[in-house]
């Protein structure tokens, strides 16, 4: 899936990139992705909730992350 940000080309070029990579550089590179989203999923609940506890903001980022039915009571 193309970002609406990059032209096709430069779509195109990434995706090369990422298809030269062996297998461990894109483990990597997904989980440095994943690392990202999971620091910017955090910040952006830090400013909506100041008042949470870094308990209460990893229950939050849970159920960002999860379909409620699938996390334990305690985390709902």
């Amino acid at each position: 899936m193309r970002a609406l940000d990059t032209t096709r080309e430069v779509d195109a070029r990434q995706r090369e990139i990422v298809r030269r990579l062996g297998g461990p550089s894109r483990l990597l590179l997904a989980l440095d992705m994943s690392v990202a989203a999971r620091a910017f999923t955090l910040a952006r609940l830090r400013r909506r909730h100041p008042d949470y506890s870094e308990r209460d903001l990893k229950k939050a980022l849970l159920r960002l992350a999860f379909a409620a039915d699938d996390l334990p009571p305690p985390l709902r």
